[in-house]
């Protein structure tokens, strides 16, 4: 190197003070520090030296330029702003994704892309590489984003099974209709013979891939399954499916329902009625997110991993940000698993 002098109290050492202490050109000091390709091991060396030397701060607008990675990953929601602040899912989500993010000092960038000109919006930013990539979470049928997704030159994965594009993006996800089997199997063995259920919102993989497991139950069983009542995943929507459900079916014995969230409205108007849980109507969820233990009574259910679901999908988004992702999109499904307590 040509010097080791730092700059003057005060100042704030620049690139080309770096370049000349490292005995390099401006150009190489700029690579170097900026994650550029075409640096020696010995220029490396001597820049990094002369940055510690100097106390040089990276311009991170000036890194971007040299790698084009903004060093952010997108998290889209196509859903409303008080669903994603209220419901346990999109906490856990988050908590997996920034913990994954955390590792590699990688900024979270939160999009609520709701239908309509939010949509248009967020489709708008992710083409412009504000991000260097996209997890997608909560997909539903009308929103697009599958196929939009599939069609942008950006590294995405969706967390649960998109309706269309299934083999043109990568995803991670549950075996939701695994677990509804589960969740069915464990009152049939109870006893119960009507058993009805609260399925999620049409539009949803989730909630179709749940119906179709409590549908394959109750047909092993030899059981009839005209008994459906559909929720939007909500407590509120919960009471409301419940109501209309007893309302059509008042001799039901067993209820399995599509989240812990729409079970725990269920369970009120279950009480409301008169109706003891488990003796007169036991009742099975679907989440084990922190809601089921705190209903009256607690709940069975079936544990959604929804961090480690999160975590496995920011870690393949960021394979393919690193460039290593395979030549098919990947699709990761994991097991769900029951938690019995007291409803069932």
């Amino acid at each position: 190197m040509n010097g080791t002098r730092k700059p003057a109290a005060g100042g704030t050492p620049t690139l080309d003070e770096v370049a000349r202490v490292a005995g390099v050109s401006r150009a190489t000091a700029s690579r170097a520090i900026n994650g550029g390709q075409r640096v020696s091991a010995a220029a490396q060396a001597s820049v990094d030296s002369a940055v510690r030397t100097l106390g040089y701060v990276p311009n991170p607008a000036a890194r971007s330029l040299v790698t084009r990675r903004t060093d952010s990953i997108a998290v889209v929601v196509p859903e409303p702003d008080d669903r994603v602040f209220s419901d346990p899912f999109f906490a856990g989500t988050l908590r997996g994704v920034t913990r994954v993010l955390s590792e590699r000092d990688i900024q979270l960038v939160l999009l609520l892309a709701r239908p309509g000109a939010s949509t248009a919006r967020t489709l708008r930013y992710l083409t412009n590489r504000h991000v260097d990539g996209a997890l997608v979470v909560s997909h539903h049928r009308d929103d697009g984003l599958a196929e939009h997704m599939s069609r942008l030159d950006l590294p995405c994965v969706f967390g649960g099974r998109p309706w269309s594009a299934g083999d043109r993006v990568a995803y991670v996800d549950v075996d939701n209709t695994a677990g509804e089997r589960i969740a069915t199997e464990v009152l049939v063995e109870r006893g119960c013979r009507r058993i009805g259920t609260i399925a999620g919102p049409s539009d949803m993989t989730a909630a179709e891939d749940r119906l179709a497991g409590w549908r394959q139950a109750m047909a092993a069983a030899g059981l009839a399954d005209d008994a459906v009542e559909h929720g939007d995943f909500t407590e509120l929507g919960g009471q409301r499916a419940a109501d209309a459900l007893l309302a059509r079916h008042p001799d039901l014995d067993g209820i399995v329902v599509a989240s812990d969230l729409m079970a725990a409205g269920a369970l009120k108007v279950l009480a409301s009625l008169g109706r003891s849980v488990p003796d007169d109507v036991a009742v099975v969820g679907y989440d084990d997110l922190g809601v089921a233990e705190r209903t009256t009574p607690a709940l069975t259910t079936v544990r959604q991993p929804v961090e480690e679901m999160a975590e496995r999908a920011t870690r393949l988004l960021l394979e393919q940000v690193d460039g290593h992702s395979p030549s098919h999109p990947m699709r990761v499904i994991i097991p769900p698993t029951l938690v019995t307590r007291d409803s069932a």
